[in-house]
C-alpha cells in the first residue's frame, strides 16, 4: 500500500467536480475530505487535522472567501487554494489579501492542479531535512520561523521570498539546487519575470552573507545554485 501524502480538505459544491477531484487526489495517495458548502468545511476543518485547504469562491451557506478568514483565524499558516470559475482581477487581488498560496480558474487540469498542490507543500515543508527552524551558516544563524538572518553583532530581518529561498539553498548545503526547483517551489511558475526576480533575491542574499569570507552562494553554470560553506 503507498503511503499517504497529505491529507487536504476540499469544499466545492459542484457534485461532479467534488467527486472527481477527490477520486484523483486519492488516486495520487493524498487523504481527501470533501464537503459542499463552506459551513461543513468550517466545522471539518475545526475536528481534524489538514495540510492544504482546497477552497471554491462561490459555495453555498458560506462562500470560500468568507471560510478562509476564518480558517486563517485558527491557523495562519496552513496552505489554502481557491478554486473558482471567476477570473476578474479584484477577485485574484482579495483572495491573495486573505493570505492565498494560489488560485486557479475553471476549467483546469487535474495534473496542473495536483503540480500547485505539490509545489506548495514542499515550499512550505521545506526539502531535505525541511523541518529544521534554526540554521548555522558559517558565522551567520538564520532562523526559519522568524525570518532573521544573524551575523556578528548585525540582525538582518529578511523578506518571505529571501527567507524561502534562503531555507532551499540551506536544504541542499554545500549542493546544487537546482534552478527550476526554487522557481516552482517558491513562485510556482518559471517563467522568465520570475526567474529574474530569483536573481534579484540572490544578489540580495549574497550581499547579506558576504562579512563571512567563509560563505558564499555560487552560479552553477545551466544547474542553479550552491550555497557554499567552508569549514574553519
Amino acid at each position: 500500500m503507498n503511503e499517504i501524502k497529505s491529507r487536504i480538505l476540499l469544499a466545492e459544491d459542484d457534485e461532479n467536480l467534488g467527486s472527481l477531484l477527490q477520486e484523483y487526489l486519492q488516486a495520487k495517495n493524498y487523504e481527501t475530505d470533501w464537503v459542499n458548502n463552506g459551513e461543513k468545511a468550517f466545522r471539518h476543518f475545526e475536528q481534524f487535522h489538514y495540510d492544504l485547504c482546497l477552497l471554491d469562491v462561490m459555495m453555498p451557506v458560506k462562500d470560500g472567501f468568507t471560510l478562509a478568514s476564518e480558517i486563517r483565524i485558527l491557523n495562519g499558516d496552513i496552505p489554502i487554494i481557491f478554486l473558482t470559475a471567476k477570473s476578474m482581477k479584484e477577485d485574484v487581488l482579495k483572495g491573495f489579501s486573505l493570505g492565498a498560496d494560489d488560485y486557479i480558474t475553471k476549467p483546469f487540469s487535474m495534473e496542473e492542479l495536483l503540480f500547485r498542490i505539490e509545489a506548495i507543500l514542499r515550499r512550505t515543508r521545506g526539502h531535505k531535512g525541511g523541518d529544521k527552524n534554526v540554521w548555522e551558516i558559517g558565522s551567520f544563524s538564520f532562523d526559519v520561523k522568524k525570518q532573521v538572518l544573524t551575523g556578528t553583532g548585525t540582525e538582518q530581518k529578511l523578506t518571505t521570498k529571501e527567507s524561502e529561498l534562503l531555507k532551499l539553498l540551506c536544504n541542499n548545503i554545500n549542493q546544487i539546487l537546482e534552478r527550476n526547483f526554487a522557481l516552482k517551489a517558491i513562485w510556482i511558475d518559471d517563467n522568465y519575470f520570475n526567474a529574474r526576480s530569483m536573481d534579484v533575491y540572490i544578489t540580495k542574499l549574497r550581499k547579506y552573507l558576504k562579512p563571512d569570507p567563509n560563505v558564499q552562494i555560487i552560479n552553477v553554470h545551466g544547474k542553479g545554485y550552491k550555497l557554499v560553506v567552508d569549514e574553519v
